[in-house]
């Protein structure tokens, strides 16, 4: 199994160190552990900037980040969290406890986490800022104003206090957007994994199948290989498809329907995100074939313009483009191309955008916007170019024909010197690869 290795974790430290500057602090918490109902977790997964920067996948757990008053003293990195308990970890699993956190973890000081309290403060005095995550969760921020005050209290002995509170995301998310060549290494074999998930299931579907049952064919591919679904699986058979975040996934699949999975996995905390649509049956309808095909010509132009120096929003114009002709051209709308591209009345059957960035997060951390104005693709960065047509089924607008045929096509690109790279270009998505499969 591919991890990263605790070097990794300190390089992206010492980035962040420096970027924080002289006699500053960072204070970042992992997630808390969250209750699914009565006596009963979800199982703990890290939080992800936290665990970006530690490795340490263990609830309970904060870590502190110092720097000095010259470069020469370098920084401190303390880490809290639970100490080992032999009852508890019979209970509930084993913990690295605080010599785990300094020998597995490089922490160069470790607390127990309930001293975070009383330890915290003596770390804030002759600090000028303070990093962490304004608004991230109210709770937090509570305590490290009442940190911040308490150190205050302290001017008398001589010792100065934080004078700035600063945004640690900012830093931290920028980090995060561009992604390290290991970390690709992390994503393309989620990609695969997931790639391998969608192929099983098209040769699985059947009339009369129901949608759970086609999901249990994704997780049973993501669990054999260690995975855990990087989001709520999408499972939309007919109309369900037309509804965007449709999760129900209850009802069944029928002879002469598409049916729309957007499901991946994520594999050490990063993910995947993968949208193919298919016939039922193995065969795409003369409508859903010219739909279709309309769409994956928009997503194969708008995958072409995620180049280095391109607009983050080019490739959503390029699909634009694409799919508002083809609808015209089909006859579904009428009227001039550039002017219901300016009018965003095209909204009617493509109402998303045609992607997001994408990481430890399905949804990743990072600026869309910079000064104002769309961000460039830069090398290392990730996105989803994920293009689709929704036609509802009540849409009394357009021919019956085409009703209640929902499709999207989705696939993760990286940013690269030499052009897009495709991570999840595993699993098929041409009418003709997908009807061979399946046959």
């Amino acid at each position: 199994m591919k991890k990263l290795s605790q070097t990794v974790f300190q390089e992206r430290r010492d980035i962040l160190a420096g970027e924080m500057g002289l006699r500053s602090i960072a204070i970042i918490a992992t997630s808390p552990v969250a209750m699914r109902n009565n006596d009963a977790d979800y199982k703990f997964r890290a939080d992800s900037s936290f665990f970006y920067l530690t490795g340490f996948a263990e609830p309970e757990a904060v870590a502190v980040i110092e720097t000095f008053d010259t470069e020469e003293e370098g920084y401190c990195y303390s880490l809290f969290c639970r100490e080992r308990n032999r009852e508890m970890e019979i209970w509930n699993g084993y913990r690295a406890g605080i010599d785990g956190a300094i020998e597995n973890y490089e922490a160069d000081e470790a607390f127990a986490i309930e001293s975070l309290d009383e330890e915290i403060i003596g770390k804030l005095t002759d600090k000028d800022k303070v990093f962490y995550r304004i608004g991230h969760d109210v709770d937090f921020d509570i305590r490290v104003a009442k940190w911040v005050k308490k150190a205050e209290q302290q001017q008398r002995g001589g010792f100065n206090t934080p004078a700035r509170l600063i945004q640690l995301n900012r830093v931290v998310d920028e980090m995060r957007l561009h992604k390290s060549a290991d970390e690709i290494e992390l994503m393309q074999i989620a990609s695969d994994i997931s790639a391998e998930a969608h192929t099983r299931a098209m040769k699985a579907v059947k009339p009369g199948m129901m949608e759970y049952a086609l999901e249990a064919e994704l997780n049973y591919v993501f669990g054999k290989n260690g995975c855990v679904p990087a989001y709520n699986s999408i499972v939309g058979g007919g109309e369900n498809a037309c509804i965007l975040h449709y999760v129900e996934n209850d009802q069944e699949l029928k002879d002469g329907d598409l049916v729309l999975i957007d499901a991946a996995c994520e594999y050490q905390l990063y993910a995947s995100d993968i949208t193919r649509t298919f016939p039922v049956n193995g065969k795409f309808s003369p409508e859903q074939k010219a739909l279709y095909n309309i769409i994956l010509d928009s997503q194969i132009a708008a995958i072409d313009a995620v180049r280095i120096g391109n607009s983050y929003k080019e490739p959503h114009n390029v699909a634009v483009k694409i799919l508002v002709q083809g609808l015209l051209d089909l006859g579904i709308m009428q009227g001039d191309l550039e002017q219901i591209i300016a009018s965003e009345s095209y909204r009617q059957f493509y109402m998303h955008g045609t992607g997001h960035w994408l990481g430890m997060d399905v949804h990743d951390v990072g600026s869309y916007k910079m000064n104002s104005h769309w961000r460039n693709y830069a090398e290392g960065i990730v996105v989803t170019i994920e293009p689709g047509l929704y036609i509802a089924p009540d849409d009394s607008t357009v021919d019956e024909k085409w009703r209640g045929i929902g499709i999207r096509i989705e696939d993760d690109v990286v940013v690269t010197k030499n052009g897009p790279l495709v991570l999840t270009k595993n699993v098929v998505k041409t009418v003709e690869e997908i009807e061979a499969l399946m046959a």
